[in-house]
C-alpha cells in the first residue's frame, strides 16, 4: 500500500531533476550578466514620463531553489515620480524588499534572477539606463550616486569590528575623489545633518555603544552621502519604538526635500504610509493588486486584500471586541495559482473569479486594481 506522501514532497530523483534544470537556467542568465565591455547601446533606453525618478515594467523576479521556482516578483510595474515618496505595502513575502533590490542589483546570485522585463533609471539629461541589462561594473557607479538604501536592521547592515566614522568615509571615498581631511569632515557634516549632536565622538564610536535610533541615522547619513535621486527605506522603522519612529520619518521627509530625492518606502505599517506617502502601491504574492494617490487608497480601498488590510488596522476611539485578520493563508509561491491568487482567501468572490488571472482596471487616471468586481464597470468581458 502506497504511503501518502505530504504536501510539497519530493523525492531524491525530481529534487536532482529540478537542480540540474536550475542550473542550466541560471547559467544561462549568469554568462549574459557576466560578459565584459557591453556597449552601453544595450543598456540605454527611454522614460516613459521623464517626470518618474524608476519605472517597473512588467518586472519577474524569480528564486531557482532544489524545491522548485519561486516567483517572487511576477509581473510588477509601477512608477517612482520625481520628489515624491511611493509607498510599498503588503505582507511578508509578497515580494516588497525583492523589487527594492532588483533595482539595486542585489538579487542573491546565481539562484535569484531578473527573468522578465525593464527597470528604467531616470538619470536626468533625457539619459536613462534599463538596470536589467546594466553591467556589474557601471551598477558600482550607479549606487550611491543614483540609488541609495536603508536597510531593514542597522545592527545588521553595520560591520560590529569597524568605526561609524570609517564605514561612512568608505561611502563617499568610492564615489567622490577628496582628501582624507575632506571626506572625515563631509562624514561630520552627514552625521550633524540626521539629528546626532555628538557627531565627532560618534565618528569613533563603535556600532554596538549606539542605540538603535542613533545606529538607524548612520545608516541613512550613509545612504545619503552622495545625494542619491533614489532612496529606498525597506521598513526603517520597524525596529524602533514609536517617539523614534517619528523623528525618523521626520528627519527623512525633511531630508528628501533638501536634496529633492525620491523616496520608495517599504513598509507594514499603514499608519507610515499614511503620513509619509504621496502614493501607495499595494503587493500581495508577488503582484501589485492596487496602486493609486494615498488619498485614493486610504478613501476608497477597492481590491478585497486592500480592504481587509484597512479593516485589519486599530482605529482610534472605535472600540472592538477583536480586530478582523484575513482568512486563509499565502498560496505557495513555488506552485501559484492559474486564477487570481487572492481568490482562495477573498470574502468577496463575484462570477468570474474562477478565470484566468484579472487585467488592472482603471477607476481613476491613477488609482488602478486588478480584481473581476471591476470587469463590468469598465466593460470587460
Amino acid at each position: 500500500m502506497a504511503k501518502n506522501k505530504p504536501e510539497g514532497y519530493l523525492s531524491a530523483k525530481e529534487s536532482r531533476r529540478i537542480s540540474k534544470e536550475n542550473r542550466r537556467i541560471t547559467n544561462q542568465f549568469e554568462k549574459e550578466r557576466k560578459r565584459r565591455n557591453v556597449p552601453e547601446s544595450e543598456y540605454l533606453t527611454t522614460m516613459h514620463d521623464p517626470n518618474n525618478a524608476v519605472e517597473f515594467d512588467n518586472l519577474h523576479t524569480y528564486f531557482f531553489t532544489d524545491a522548485g521556482t519561486v516567483k517572487s516578483v511576477d509581473g510588477v510595474s509601477f512608477e517612482v515620480p520625481i520628489g515624491k515618496t511611493v509607498g510599498v505595502v503588503g505582507e511578508s513575502g509578497c515580494g516588497k524588499s525583492v523589487t527594492s533590490l532588483s533595482l539595486m542589483q542585489l538579487i542573491q546570485r546565481p539562484q535569484g534572477q531578473i527573468v522578465e522585463g525593464e527597470i528604467r533609471l531616470n538619470l536626468g539629461n533625457n539619459k536613462a539606463y534599463n538596470i536589467v541589462k546594466t553591467p556589474n561594473e557601471k551598477m558600482k557607479d550607479l549606487r550611491g550616486n543614483y540609488v541609495s538604501m536603508i536597510f531593514q536592521e542597522p545592527m545588521t547592515s553595520l560591520n560590529p569590528v569597524f568605526r561609524i566614522g570609517e564605514q561612512v568615509d568608505e561611502v563617499i571615498a568610492l564615489h567622490e575623489e577628496k582628501s582624507k581631511e575632506e571626506i572625515k569632515a563631509r562624514t561630520i557634516e552627514l552625521l550633524k545633518m540626521v539629528g546626532i549632536a555628538n557627531s565627532e565622538g560618534v565618528y569613533q564610536m563603535y556600532p554596538h555603544e549606539l542605540s538603535g535610533g542613533m545606529r538607524q541615522r548612520v545608516m541613512i547619513a550613509m545612504a545619503l552621502a552622495c545625494s542619491p535621486k533614489i532612496i529606498i527605506a525597506d521598513e526603517p522603522t520597524t525596529a524602533l519604538d514609536v517617539t523614534i519612529q517619528a523623528q525618523i520619518l521626520d528627519l527623512l521627509r525633511n531630508l528628501k526635500d533638501k536634496i529633492n530625492s525620491s523616496i520608495m518606502l517599504i513598509t507594514h505599517d499603514l499608519g507610515v504610509i499614511a503620513e509619509m506617502a504621496d502614493y501607495v502601491v499595494v503587493m500581495y504574492a508577488g503582484r501589485v493588486v492596487e496602486k493609486g494617490t494615498v488619498r485614493d487608497i486610504f478613501t476608497n480601498p477597492s481590491h478585497p486584500y486592500t480592504i481587509g488590510l484597512m479593516a485589519s488596522k486599530p482605529v482610534v476611539g472605535k472600540q472592538v471586541d477583536r480586530l478582523y485578520s484575513i482568512p486563509g493563508k499565502v498560496p505557495n509561491p513555488v506552485n501559484m495559482p492559474n486564477y487570481c491568487y487572492y481568490k482562495d482567501r477573498c470574502e468577496m468572490c463575484v462570477q468570474g473569479c474562477e478565470g484566468e488571472y484579472p487585467k488592472e482596471i482603471s477607476l481613476s487616471e491613477e488609482h488602478k486594481v486588478s480584481c473581476y468586481r471591476f470587469y463590468d464597470r469598465k466593460g470587460e468581458k
